[in-house]
């Protein structure tokens, strides 16, 4: 193979066995005034050209994971209100995607600071009692990780910088336990409120009771044992989340 020459960012020319060999976009391809096919599927096309003669075209594209539509509807059952998808893919490919997977608004082609400054807008568009999440894996992600609310790492595959700039971890990259995540974290705060309401409320009616010298010391004992241990047989329940 001889010399590789990068053409203004549109591909590369070579010469290979003696021929000269063009790779790139269509903007390589016009340049070179070689009429190049159009790609009917979704991604990112390299067109190959081999002296002077149009060869055919690459389809290069991310493959969605399996469960990933069905982790945007759990997510959506779960409470989530918006789901946004911000990506440094080309418009084209991300809108394809997002309705694929039931997305409501898509924002394709960004860089990392294209990305925080789009969070910054979400976030000031959302309401007081809301929170927005992030989800992401990548070393571009980690500045949009530590901007939003809570920060969701993919922890498999996703980089150092983003699992320690992230909230949450999975140990996975099983997009459903983003929905289950939700799911316990909600079921945890609803446990925890109730056994605050209980316990005080009980102690609450003991005191006036006490003070009304109508409680005995068996009621005494149940306001400070019997609460205790109904509370943690109530947060026992924090173990048991049913599957998606």
């Amino acid at each position: 193979m001889g010399d590789v020459e990068e053409i203004g960012g549109n591909g590369v020319t070579a010469k290979v066995d003696g021929l000269p060999v063009a790779a790139g976009n269509d903007k390589l391809m016009r340049r070179l005034g070689i009429t190049c096919k159009e790609c009917h599927h979704v991604g990112t096309v390299v067109h190959v050209a081999v002296d002077g003669d149009y060869a055919g075209h690459i389809l290069i594209s991310d493959r969605i994971k399996p469960h990933a539509a069905q982790a945007v509807a759990a997510l959506k059952q779960a409470g989530i209100k918006r789901a946004v998808m911000l990506t440094g893919d080309t418009r084209s490919v991300a809108k394809q995607v997002a309705s694929e997977l039931g997305i409501d608004e898509v924002f394709g082609e960004l860089l990392p600071a294209d990305k925080v400054t789009k969070v910054e807008e979400l976030l000031g568009q959302k309401g007081e009692n809301e929170k927005l999440a992030f989800v992401g894996d990548g070393i571009n992600d980690a500045p949009v990780l530590r901007r939003a609310d809570i920060g969701i790492a993919m922890g498999a595959l996703g980089s150092d910088a983003a699992i320690e700039a992230a909230d949450v971890v999975l140990m996975d990259d099983d997009p459903l336990k983003i929905a289950k995540a939700v799911k316990i974290s909600k079921k945890c705060l609803r446990i925890v409120y109730e056994n605050i309401y209980f316990a005080i409320g009980v102690k609450i009616v003991c005191l006036l009771l006490g003070a009304l010298g109508i409680a005995n010391m068996w009621l005494a004992i149940f306001a400070d044992v019997g609460v205790m241990v109904l509370a943690v047989l109530n947060a026992i329940r924090a173990l048991f989340v049913k599957k998606l």
